[in-house]
């Protein structure tokens, strides 16, 4: 039996290794070895950390309360707000609705007649009435011609008013071929042209580089007598001054 003890592995000091053990981690974790007051005061530290946890919690949850009432608070106030422009659109809109119902009357030419006139103003329009009708056929005619002679003057008047002519003042661009062109032999040829409806102003001329210069000459048009396009065709057949004729402005008159 001996033998077979001795055969076995026993592990006769587990309890002091596993003290030895627990006494390790606590080192490691702070705890002060064999110190029954650092048990208490970890679990107060544990318990002040639950009250602080339960404290922010409570904070938040007051703050959440807070804006919800806050957000309330504007929604009401926009509710109210909404209710008020509601009715003053609704006034605007009867607003407008008399306006319209004013200006549709007016346009008609006669005011309305009021719905019931007083008996006491009938009884003394009554011996007024005439029932043949014949003073307002009268009245009527004497309108009617009062409206044809002014309207015969109106016309009159209008024809002997003199027709708006429209007008249009072109700036033109008129190149030489080279430097060696005579400028002035080519302005006057450009004013030779004549033509009903165009009159010619005053020029210059404007360099361009390399010793060449163009000559910018306005005009004046009347639109429904001239046409530019042919204008410019009229003075490139100076081809012996001109290489082209382009507008570089136009304003109506």
């Amino acid at each position: 039996m001996s033998v077979a003890l001795a055969q076995e592995n026993i592990w006769f000091n587990k309890a002091q290794c596993e003290d030895a053990e627990r006494m390790y981690f606590e080192k490691l974790s702070g705890a002060k070895v064999g110190d029954t007051s650092s048990l208490s005061d970890q679990i107060q530290r544990a318990r002040q950390h639950i009250k602080n946890s339960l404290e922010c919690v409570d904070g938040l949850v007051a703050q959440s309360s807070e804006a919800d009432m806050a957000l309330a608070t504007k929604l009401s106030a926009l509710e109210i707000e909404n209710k008020t422009l509601k009715k003053t659109t609704n006034d605007l809109k009867g607003l407008i609705s008399k306006l319209e119902s004013r200006v549709a009357a007016l346009e008609g030419g006669k005011p309305a007649a009021p719905a019931a006139a007083p008996a006491a103003a009938a009884e003394e329009d009554e011996d007024d009435v005439d029932l043949f009708g014949s003073e307002d056929e009268e009245e009527s005619e004497e309108k009617a011609r009062i409206t044809a002679e002014r309207l015969k003057a109106y016309a009159e008047k209008k024809s002997k008013k003199p027709a708006l002519i429209a007008k249009t003042s072109v700036l033109l661009d008129v190149k030489p071929w080279d430097d060696e062109t005579d400028m002035d032999a080519m302005l006057k040829a450009c004013k030779t042209i004549e033509m009903d409806g165009l009159l010619w102003g005053a020029s210059k001329l404007v360099p361009i580089g390399y010793g060449i210069k163009k000559l910018q000459l306005m005009c004046v048009v009347e639109d429904a007598k001239v046409s530019i396009e042919e204008l410019q065709e009229k003075m490139e057949e100076f081809e012996d001054f001109i290489q082209s004729v382009d507008v570089a402005a136009m304003n109506k008159i």
